[in-house]
Order: structure tokens, then C-alpha cells, then sequence
């Protein structure tokens, strides 16, 4: 149930996004703890009840391969060692996408999103639906090769040496996550940094506004000229820099946002009129 000052900021935002021509949606853990996946930080996070990893965990992966290579394959021993883990494993593996997903499929699909930039390594706006997504901290679902950044669905990718070598240029293959410490890889920064730098709109969805470089994008945006909305249930970093805050859970305002914005492409194409305004 949505307040009467909430439905005026959904009218508001709706009619930005519906005038904007090129339109980024930045989304954080937020939008996947309403699918059941545990956050990072903050009350209930896994790093809040594990500790964060290593900060050398690239460099320790770089420096030993195929231990890590080997704990990967067998994470039944891993989990064992960790229960709050295997939990966060499990809540991964089994989490849908929610009706926040659902709505930026519909954005995508009328013509009102350009790009998706998630900080989420779950790979639910995938399967969602979405096909503009770029995943800058990589997707659990795939592997990426270390020198030509290929990547390979994992269910598809054979692994026959340890540790796997890219059948494209033979360079080392490791999960796509992006670990501590690890430089997010050189494509998908490029193409969230020209996603930003291009928008005349953003959606800043769920996302704690404290990790970079994703928590610059809004700022950036908005220093070009381009129009900020936040929906999250709580004020963040990012809140000051916005142009409007709506307070909720993004699987409850999307889908009302999403069917506002399509309300005033309806009347405006059978009547040759702005929806919204003059």
C-alpha cells in the first residue's frame, strides 16, 4: 500500500522517465534481498556475520590457481566449513526474480531503458528477462577468460585441465565474480562508465551508494544534467545528489512506476498527445 505523498513522487519520476531518451538504471543488493538473497553488510549481511575476504583474494588466486580451482569444485567441503556460507550459497542458487525485476523487463521492452548496471553477481535480470545488462562486479553463472575476458556459461564450459584454459586464446579462465582486489574487468567498466556519462535519466534501485566505482555514477549523472531517482527504503549517500527519493521497496514501486510511464505512452500514441504536461 502506497501513501498519497509516494503515489505523487511515482507521478513525478514517471513523467521524467517518460520524456527522457536515454534512460541507465543503477541497481544494488537491495533489489536482490527482496528475491531472498542475503546483503553483504549492514544487519544480516554474510561479511557482517563471516568477516569480508581477503582483500588479496585475487592476488591469492593468481598466486595459486589450482587451489582455488580445486575448493571450487568441491564447495560441499567449503560450505561444510562454513555454514552461514553454504546458507548464502543456497539462497543464490534459489532465488526468482521479483516483481522489480519483472518491471525494468517491461522498461526495457517499451523502449525506456537503455542499460541495466548492477553491482548483483546473481544473474536474476537475465532471467528476468533484461538483455542490456552489464554486471560490474560479473555474474555467478558464467566464467570469464583473464586475458581475452570471454566468458562461458558455467553449465556449458567443460573443464578438463586445472586450472581451465579459454578455448579462444588459451589464457587462464576463472569465475566471472569480481574478487577483492581484482580490477573490474576493462569491457564492462567501459561500457557502464559511457552508460552514465550518456543518460539523461537514471533509476538508482536498492543500492547502498558506499561501493566503487558504481556509487559515482549517480553523482556523474546528475553533474551532466541528467535526472536521479532513488527508491530505496532507506536514505543513502546518493540521497543528497538526487532529484527524487522515493522511500520503498523497489519490488513494490517499479511495477507502479512501469505502468504509469506506460499509461502516457498509450494516450500519447492514440492521441497524438503528451500524457504528461505540456
Amino acid at each position: 500500500m502506497t501513501t498519497d505523498k509516494i503515489n505523487k513522487l511515482i507521478d513525478i519520476a514517471a513523467e521524467k522517465i517518460y520524456e527522457a531518451s536515454h534512460v541507465v538504471a543503477l541497481v544494488g543488493a537491495g533489489m536482490s534481498a527482496e528475491s531472498g538473497i542475503p546483503t553483504y553488510r549492514g544487519s544480516g549481511g554474510i561479511w557482517t556475520k563471516i568477516g569480508e575476504p581477503d582483500p588479496r583474494s585475487f592476488q591469492n588466486f593468481m598466486n595459486d590457481p589450482k587451489l582455488w580451482w580445486e575448493r571450487m569444485l568441491n564447495p560441499d567441503r567449503v560450505n561444510v566449513e562454513s555454514p552461514e556460507r553454504a546458507k548464502f550459497t543456497k539462497a543464490l542458487a534459489e532465488a526468482k526474480p521479483n516483481p522489480g525485476h519483472f518491471a525494468l523487463v517491461e522498461l526495457e521492452k517499451i523502449g525506456k531503458l537503455d542499460t541495466i548496471i548492477t553491482q548483483n553477481v546473481d544473474g536474476l535480470h537475465r532471467i528476468a528477462g533484461n538483455n542490456n545488462v552489464a554486471e560490474i562486479h560479473g555474474n555467478r553463472n558464467y566464467y570469464r577468460c583473464l586475458d581475452c575476458s570471454s566468458r562461458f556459461l558455467r553449465d556449458e564450459f567443460m573443464i578438463i585441465d586445472i586450472p581451465p584454459k579459454c578455448p579462444n586464446c588459451q589464457g587462464m579462465i576463472k569465475g566471472d565474480g569480481v574478487m577483492f582486489g581484482e580490477p573490474i574487468p576493462s569491457d564492462v567498466l567501459a561500457r557502464c562508465i559511457t552508460a552514465a556519462q550518456n543518460c539523461d535519466a537514471m533509476l538508482v534501485l536498492g543500492t547502498s551508494g558506499t561501493v566503487y566505482p558504481a556509487a559515482s555514477f549517480p553523482t556523474e549523472a546528475y553533474m551532466n544534467g541528467a535526472y536521479i531517482v532513488e527508491i530505496n527504503p532507506e536514505r543513502t549517500p546518493i540521497s543528497d545528489v538526487v532529484t527524487t527519493q522515493i522511500a520503498g521497496a523497489t519490488g513494490d514501486i517499479l511495477p507502479l512506476l512501469v505502468a504509469k510511464i506506460q499509461d502516457g505512452i498509450i494516450i500519447s500514441y492514440l492521441f497524438g498527445t503528451k500524457y504528461y504536461g505540456v
